[in-house]
């Protein structure tokens, strides 16, 4: 199994959130899943940050959902834009 990450979403200078996961994109997924479109994760501990365009549709739920789900479910969708380096902060 992977080792889970830490990527906080940036918005301008503060950061607003934090998302987990083993890669940048799954992490950048979970904060489209919210409504968040343009997606700025900077991994924690490391000075990149991560930048995607995010989006989100509603679909049917599949075949196979619980009960308990309703019959339309939210899809994200990311696509990956690149990688900014931070610099040092005088």
């Amino acid at each position: 199994m992977a080792e889970k990450r830490y990527f906080s979403l940036r918005q301008g200078n503060k950061e607003v959130g934090v998302f987990t996961g083993s890669q940048p994109r799954q992490a950048a997924l979970k904060a489209a899943n919210r409504g968040y479109t343009d997606i700025k994760l900077r991994e924690r501990g490391t000075k990149k940050v991560h930048l995607f365009k995010g989006s989100r549709k509603q679909v049917a739920a599949p075949e196979n959902a619980p009960e308990w789900m309703g019959k339309k479910v939210w899809k994200p969708n990311v696509k990956k834009l690149g990688i900014e380096k931070l610099g040092k902060i005088k």
